[in-house]
């Protein structure tokens, strides 16, 4: 047995929390087979590679032919990640043996993960074999919290409809009748803001989320500025660019001031621009763009010595410039491998590049950003092969650092900063 494949068996012996997913606690695992390929991922690169839209996404059919539609597509894209991951799932819960899905044996597939998922325990056998203790939520600002048990359903406070959407009635209704604050300027909302945190403090909650364009830049905003912004927005009338702009601000700054005041860590995923091909299916529809910089955040990471930013950024082109600000930043902390940069060899360059740049305590390795509990078994999977293969070439190899040395770090970065920087976990790494 190799080095890597040693260093590998000692990872994947680790019972994991994964520190941010979308999974829904009420419906954390998948129905059927239709709830796996109905991922993202699939229905994208299906429609990418030539399959229409309105095939994959037309209304009323039965998730079974919705899975048969998606087959015919599969072929085109076996080459990819994404494929090994239905691949590892289907074998992993399945006992699938072939090695494609085809049109010859997709029904018997189909019908093998039916039955499977239909047992009263495949919750919990899900996370069982995939060694997951638990995993991060994404919880809109006025989720009841309700339902599940937070200490294997963590709640995260997600941001993004209050920083760019506090314009539209609806969400400025939904606030009110939350937080129990009737918002007239920049102290009301602040207030109304506090008490949607201690609300999801008072629910288990670990972590502050948003997701961010590509030319945000936060800075702090003026009382005038905040007050002429939120009486627009609550007189009801349109807001133009700058007052939008000078809410987005406002309540943006509010959060990280209630992160700091609350000891909350902050999640920022860095680069998205949304609707870049809006004939794309459902979440198939967004890009990163190069231009983006961390420098936009360097005002904020002053600013707030005492809060730990999360930083994931989208593309890999972005992750020298994260490494180096993990490197000298104290509260900056690279933290997984987000979106299109999810695929090995952008993980294996950015992972390389941080472990020989950045703190070790300042990573965190990877989360899944899954939508069902089945995607966390081969996501992780993959990481894990990546994380042994560097820890093999880079330090034992090359560095000459012993297996148990490298190990060490593996288990840091998979589990042990995790814990540290969420206050999370059981003490298994």
């Amino acid at each position: 047995m190799s080095v890597r494949d040693r260093l590998f068996g000692e990872l994947d012996s680790l019972t994991l929390i994964d520190p941010h997913t979308h999974i829904d606690p009420l419906n954390p695992a998948a129905k059927n087979l239709a709830d796996l390929l109905g991922y993202h991922y699939y229905t994208e690169l299906a429609h990418s590679a030539g399959l229409r839209r309105d095939w994959i996404e037309e209304r009323g059919i039965s998730p079974k032919e919705k899975v048969g539609r998606l087959v015919e597509g599969l072929e085109k894209i076996d080459n990819t990640i994404q494929y090994s991951w239905l691949l590892e799932i289907a074998r992993e819960f399945f006992d699938f043996t072939a090695d494609r899905v085809t049109l010859d044996n997709w029904e018997s597939l189909y019908d093998a993960a039916l039955a499977k998922m239909a047992l009263p325990d495949w919750e919990r056998r899900v996370l069982a074999h995939s060694k997951l203790e638990a995993v991060f939520l994404t919880n809109d600002f006025d989720d009841p919290l309700a339902g599940f048990d937070p200490s294997i359903y963590i709640p995260c406070l997600r941001t993004d409809e209050l920083v760019f959407h506090l314009g539209k009635p609806a969400i400025r209704e939904r606030l009110q009748r939350a937080s129990g604050i009737a918002v007239d300027g920049p102290q009301s909302l602040r207030r109304a803001l506090g008490q949607r945190f201690e609300f999801f403090l008072g629910r288990g909650c670990k972590a502050c989320a948003i997701s961010l364009p590509p030319d945000f830049a936060p800075c702090r905003v003026e009382n005038a500025a905040a007050e002429r912004a939120i009486a627009t927005a609550w007189r009801g009338e349109p807001l133009d660019a700058d007052r939008q702009r000078e809410l987005s601000l406002f309540v943006f700054w509010t959060l990280a001031e209630l992160c700091d005041q609350f000891r909350l860590p902050f999640d920022l995923m860095i680069g998205v621009n949304r609707a870049v091909y809006p004939g794309g299916v459902f979440q198939g529809q967004d890009l990163y763009d190069s231009r983006v910089s961390l420098i936009q955040y360097r005002d904020l990471f002053n600013a707030f010595p005492n809060v730990t930013f999360l930083i994931s950024v989208l593309a890999s082109v972005t992750n020298q410039e994260l490494t180096s600000f993990a490197w000298i930043f104290p509260n900056v902390v690279a933290h997984g491998h987000w979106w299109y940069s999810n695929t090995p060899a952008f993980i294996e360059r950015d992972l390389a590049a941080r472990l020989e740049a950045a703190p070790r305590n300042k990573q965190i390795g990877y989360y899944s950003d899954m939508y069902k509990l089945e995607f966390a078994l081969p996501k992780f999977a993959m990481y894990k092969r990546i994380l042994a293969k560097v820890l093999a070439e880079n330090f034992c190899c090359d560095r000459g650092w012993g297996e148990e040395r490298a190990v060490e770090l593996g288990k840091e970065v998979l589990r042990g900063n995790v814990e540290r920087v969420f206050g999370v976990g059981r003490g298994r790494v």
